[in-house]
């Protein structure tokens, strides 16, 4: 399988101050840049960012297109990823995704992968004026037409139940042809299926266990092989999983490097997509660092990450909700499955592999975590894993979704 580094640009406010140092945002942007600098230097395939508004200390990336410009010149190899763009026409028209993709994979030689969504929180929706009840449609109408205005010279118009434009050439038109990859941004199994049916990759944000990816592997290709009407002008084929990411030369060290970072991931994304909190929330008057630490069910998070590190996957699951975002956010804070030492990485990653998941991307950038923890922690697995892994890609895995994608006869532009 392939491998990426996955960003929020998370920002936790000082424990005991209400904002941040002037410096702190100018910083977290520039170890990103560092960050994935020496990701592509060391053979990674992928960088996702997402595109988030006003989720202060969860998320400070509202502009991921001029991160991924900046990194389009600091980087030669490594596949500039929007994971996502927010679609629906309210936050962003369609025409401007469509040429701000286009320029980009112009500047970046061709090393774009267009990632689309929606978003749940409400301070996102809000902020926007989108309604909860009609995002996906929005999404949909949205990202067919952007893949229109990217293939076609001139874009006809379009007369649709969300946005309407007259007939223009939308210029420029992007390096790869006839446009980026596709995904969609899947925190349930469902999506993950309508990504299959519309021919476009799956990017999973539902920490799967490689069991649940095997199951959603086989059932995805067997969707697009068999049902796929494709909403793009190419397919896209490909599942992606996310997993907590930290490496160290002891289990015990990697845990303790890594315990600031999965639990206020969960419980800050928790915070901003539960309606009761997030809907609720007063813009700059909450410190949820603090928050978190000092939360009774959140206050030991550190020392349960830790735990969760040795248990078995079956205790690691155990008591998780049934509810498929809820899980995902839950096992977001106690999965160990890429935290540890070389050995246990290797070991746990084969499971996946063996599976046939097309990427792992890792969430290195998380919570209190340091720069130099994350940097080290690319640098071990981009020196000691990563070759052996993708040469089982070209060597293995390729042949197999040749297989799986066999008598397809619709375009396929991937990357994978």
């Amino acid at each position: 399988m392939k491998f990426g580094l996955f960003y929020e640009l998370q920002l936790p406010k000082p424990y005991d101050r209400e904002t941040w140092d002037p410096a702190d945002e100018r910083r977290i942007y520039h170890e990103m840049l560092d960050q994935v600098e020496l990701a592509d230097q060391l053979g990674f395939d992928y960088v996702f960012e997402v595109e988030h508004h006003f989720l202060e200390e969860y998320s400070h990336s509202s502009a991921p297109e001029l991160m991924m410009a900046a990194l389009s010149q600091r980087t030669k190899s490594i596949r500039l990823g929007h994971g996502i763009v927010l679609t629906p026409p309210p936050y962003n028209h369609p025409a401007r995704v469509a040429e701000r993709i286009a320029a980009l994979d112009l500047l970046s030689n061709g090393r774009v992968e267009f990632g689309t969504g929606e978003s749940a929180s409400d301070m996102e929706l809000g902020g926007f004026r989108v309604e909860r009840g009609l995002k996906k449609a929005m999404w949909e109408e949205a990202t067919r037409e952007i893949t229109n205005m990217m293939v076609s010279e001139p874009y006809a118009g379009f007369q649709g139940e969300f946005f309407s434009m007259p007939a223009r050439n939308v210029v420029p038109k992007p390096l790869q042809r006839p446009h980026p990859p596709i995904w969609v941004a899947a925190s349930r199994r469902e999506t993950t299926m309508v990504a299959a049916r519309l021919g476009i990759a799956s990017l999973g944000f539902g920490f799967e266990t490689p069991e649940e990816l095997g199951e959603r592997t086989r059932e995805y290709y067997r969707l697009l092989r068999e049902e796929c009407m494709p909403i793009a002008h190419a397919l896209n084929p490909g599942l992606a999983v996310l997993n907590t990411f930290m490496m160290g030369p002891t289990d015990e060290e990697a845990i303790r490097r890594s315990a600031g970072g999965p639990g206020f991931f969960s419980y800050s994304l928790g915070y901003y997509y539960n309606p009761a909190t997030g809907s609720k929330h007063p813009p700059g008057r909450v410190n949820l660092y603090r928050a978190y630490k000092d939360s009774s069910s959140e206050g030991e998070a550190e020392e349960r990450v830790a735990r969760s590190g040795f248990l078995t996957e079956a205790q690691i699951r155990e008591g998780e909700p049934r509810e498929e975002v809820q899980r995902a956010l839950y096992r977001a804070a106690r999965s160990g499955n890429a935290i540890g030492t070389e050995q246990r990485l290797r070991a746990t990653l084969r499971r996946y592999e063996e599976q046939h998941l097309d990427v792992m991307i890792f969430v290195a950038q998380a919570g209190d975590r340091k720069h130099e923890h994350i940097m080290e922690s690319i640098d071990t697995f981009g020196r000691k894993l990563l070759p052996e892994f993708k040469e089982r890609h070209e060597t293995e895995h390729r042949k197999w979704r040749e297989e799986q994608l066999r008598g397809i006869e619709f375009p396929i532009n991937s990357s994978i």
